[in-house]
């Protein structure tokens, strides 16, 4: 199985899974990706993490960066399966939906209760991906862990 990282600018997070199930694609789309969604269909190009100054330098911010190297050490591993991937990675962009409308409502800052809110929703995430990061559904080509 190939895991390409790629950054491009249309949506939060994407999942492309080829028809065979053999390439699996993760974008994440940082707010200044100036790439386009092109890069995707391009030659792999080497992953980049984003830094947590670029989420902001808070706790939601890294919880969020903190999620996604979960869920990508998932699928790199072959524990999640492209269905739990997607379901992952669209809690994941529900969630960072509502952070982006709770910072334009209050001019670019979170209230206490919104954060409560957040990392609450962000626990639940964390559930979810242990779950199905221990669940005995893999990859069909994924090697267990000895």
């Amino acid at each position: 199985m190939n895991v390409t990282f790629l950054k491009w600018g249309a949506g939060s997070l994407a999942l492309l899974v080829s028809a065979a199930g053999v390439t699996t694609v993760l974008a994440q789309d940082p707010s200044s990706a100036q790439s386009s969604p092109a890069a995707a269909t391009s030659a792999p190009q080497p992953a980049k993490k984003p830094t947590a100054a670029h989420y902001g330098n808070n706790k939601v911010g890294q919880r969020r960066e903190n999620q996604q190297d979960r869920i990508a050490q998932g699928v790199k591993s072959g524990q999640l399966t492209p269905g739990e991937t997607a379901k992952l990675e669209k809690q994941q962009q529900r969630i960072n939906k509502q952070v982006a409308k709770d910072r334009k409502a209050n001019g670019g800052t979170l209230t206490a209760s919104e954060k409560k809110q957040i990392n609450k929703e962000q626990n639940q995430a964390s559930r979810n991906i242990y779950r199905k990061k221990h669940n005995a559904a893999t990859q069909p080509d994924a090697k267990p862990k000895q």
